[in-house]
């Protein structure tokens, strides 16, 4: 007599698996006996009609996806060039009122992203947002944690944080060191993001950099939120891996996002917390909060989905070939005195938060809606929009002023030669 394994025990698992792998006899499907050979030249003519129907569309796709590569190159081009120009022609004013400098690159620097994000609003790529109302907060200090799946996550948030006041200009960016020898590389080093170089033999020097890069760099630049992504790397490239820690420590197992890493949230906590004389935090209720001396006082946990669970990665934004999408948005935000600063206790803190984004993205994925907040009895879900008009304005004065610095220096050229 065969004993039946244990519900829940790795056996039960395995046992239900090879059920679920060995199903019962199919019948055979049989071919009707008449005429094998037309029915074969049928569906091969089936095919090539569908084929025949579908070049067109694909021809269109092809051709608006090198328009839309060419746009983008010369929006590169004249964008990042003229920003570069217009810092270095500024840096007197960097010595005189470093306050001031730093403003107008972040207003720049805000214009370069939105010129991103209009790459992905033409195409169709727009983004809802559930939860609570971050704007509540945008003058604050805080920190985002976001889950992370694809490249097209920075593009993502790059849109949806453009309505936020100067969110994205006083935002200083945590993203791999790969990301440092990219067109957009040398704007994100002169604007302070922090470059980070994944990899157990790395972390320790990284974490100290980092340390050091937030004390010279935050509040000199006058720089309020950062973005983190606490995973440290795609979801796809880490959630074997997260699993089989989960297992060996008693963890739940996750499919929709991994564990995270809390290196880099400790660092940047100990870093910015303002603390009191009695040792307490600072920080409180965002109607009552005053960020001009108080420090980081909100992380705001960031959920991104995309239907059907297939993230939108960066070549998509570009070439926009994939048919209009909406990319949801969840956020949640905890006033800093709520989250625990030593090592230990901010592990399982963290732990929890993406504990909830796994219930979170599974709750999306069975029903296209995020869970409605406690106290409410239904989600309400927010169209995040862009200003045409704004975009236009934007585009159009980055290619003015590449014919400006174009001439400018042709100018200096025929001086010199």
């Amino acid at each position: 007599m065969t004993a039946t394994p244990r519900p829940g025990t790795p056996a039960a698992a395995a046992a239900a698996a090879a059920q679920h792998r060995a199903p019962g006899p199919r019948p055979a499907l049989r071919r009707p006996p008449s005429a094998p050979a037309e029915k074969d030249r049928t569906d091969s003519s089936v095919r090539m009609a569908v084929t025949l129907e579908e070049a067109p569309w694909l021809g269109w796709i092809f051709v608006k996806a090198l328009m839309r590569f060419a746009f983008m190159v010369a929006n590169n081009l004249v964008a990042i060039s003229s920003y570069i120009c217009y810092v270095i022609i500024l840096q007197p004013l960097r010595v005189l009122d470093s306050k001031r400098f730093w403003y107008i690159e972040g207003i720049m620097y805000k214009w370069l992203l939105g010129m991103v994000a209009s790459w992905g609003w033409y195409a169709g790529y727009t983004v809802m947002e559930w939860g609570e109302d971050i704007k509540a907060i945008s003058k604050d200090e805080a920190v985002m944690l976001v889950n992370h799946q694809a490249t097209g996550d920075v593009c993502t948030l790059m849109m949806c944080l453009q309505d936020k006041g100067l969110v994205v200009a006083q935002m200083m960016w945590l993203m791999d060191h790969i990301f440092k020898y990219t067109n957009f590389g040398i704007v994100s080093l002169i604007h302070g993001d922090f470059f980070i170089r994944q990899g157990k033999s790395h972390r320790d020097q990284q974490l100290l950099l980092l340390k050091k890069h937030l004390e010279n760099n935050y509040r000199s630049r006058d720089r309020k939120w950062i973005v983190l992504f606490p995973e440290g790397g795609f979801l796809r490239k880490r959630r074997e891996t997260s699993q089989a820690f989960a297992k060996r420590n008693n963890l739940p197992f996750l499919t929709h996002v991994t564990l995270p890493r809390v290196g880099a949230t400790n660092i940047i906590l100990s870093a910015l917390v303002a603390r009191q004389e009695n040792g307490s935090l600072a920080g409180g209720d965002a109607k009552e909060s005053d960020s001009r001396s108080k420090g980081l006082q909100w992380i705001i946990d960031t959920t991104i989905a995309y239907p059907k669970a297939e993230p939108i990665d960066i070549q998509t934004w570009i070439l926009g070939y994939r048919k209009p999408t909406i990319t949801h948005v969840h956020y949640r935000i905890f006033p800093i005195k709520d989250v625990p600063l030593e090592t230990d206790d901010l592990v399982d803190w963290l732990y929890r938060r993406f504990i909830e984004k796994e219930d979170l993205l599974s709750h999306f994925y069975e029903t296209g809606a995020f869970p409605p907040q406690k106290g409410h009895e239904e989600a309400v879900a927010r169209e995040m929009t862009l200003s045409n008009m704004w975009l236009f304005l934007i585009q159009s004065f980055a290619f003015l002023s590449g014919y400006l610095w174009y001439n400018v220096m042709r100018y200096f050229y025929h001086c010199l030669f």
